[in-house]
């Protein structure tokens, strides 16, 4: 299982919300670089990095921070937030992204997203499959839908996604533990479905059942800036 710790931006800077509110919001690092120097440094080799700026926007707006991240680190970085044009995903290539989670697009424009998995193949596009009680949330989880998760999951299964990133927005930020049962039920659905499960890790526990449920990766952020997890920690876990 990968470790895959995250760091989320608003206006150039390392933050984090809860519950993806973004008055809820607290400031870690004004220099995301020396954040992401510091998971490279404990071994760890990839980053969740989330525009939270173009999230809201709907167009990515951060990618100066990309690129110096990815520029100046060997972190294999997933990218999301604000990509919802041929062109935003462009910019975010380009700065060195090595995949691209794509969630509101996959429901607002599904044939860009299938374009985008034809195009650029699976082992880039990652389908962003956020939920508020089971059901996907969009746009940096300002808006609710009537689609059921595993029904979003299942069509873009079909149509050749290998990857999947699912938040349970009712954890995130909490530091309450993850949706165990979201991920269990995905992963009884989608045996060869790659899950990233994110959300609600409040310690090494968390992290140790998820990687006995065998998920592909989990996305730690808040654990971390909290301290309730360390760099040493999850460095060993992730090389066992």
């Amino acid at each position: 299982m990968y470790i895959i710790p995250a760091i989320d931006i608003i206006e150039g800077k390392a933050v984090r919300l809860t519950q993806g509110d973004y008055h809820q919001k607290k400031e870690y690092n004004a220099r995301p670089l020396e954040v992401a120097q510091q998971f490279e440094d404990a071994g760890l080799t990839r980053l969740h990095l989330v525009d939270l700026d173009g999230a809201k926007e709907k167009h990515v707006i951060n990618w100066k921070v990309l690129e110096q991240i990815a520029s100046k680190t060997r972190l294999h970085v997933d990218f999301g937030g604000g990509v919802q044009s041929d062109d935003d995903l462009r910019v975010v290539f380009e700065c060195g992204a090595k995949q691209v989670t794509g969630g509101s697009i996959a429901v607002k424009n599904p044939d860009l997203m299938e374009r985008w998995l034809s195009r650029h193949g699976a082992d880039a596009i990652i389908l962003g499959a956020d939920a508020k009680n089971e059901k996907i949330a969009v746009s940096g989880w300002e808006e609710s839908t009537e689609v059921w998760v595993y029904d979003f999951v299942e069509k873009w299964v079909e149509k050749g996604v290998k990857y999947v990133i699912s938040t349970d927005v009712a954890k995130d930020g909490l530091l309450q533990g993850p949706s165990f049962d979201l991920y269990r039920n995905l992963q009884d659905q989608f045996p060869n479905l790659n899950i990233i499960a994110s959300g609600g890790v409040s310690n090494m526990a968390d992290i140790e059942t998820l990687a006995d449920m065998g998920v592909f990766g989990v996305i730690v952020g808040k654990a971390i800036y909290e301290g309730r997890v360390t760099l040493k920690e999850l460095s060993q876990l992730s090389l066992q």
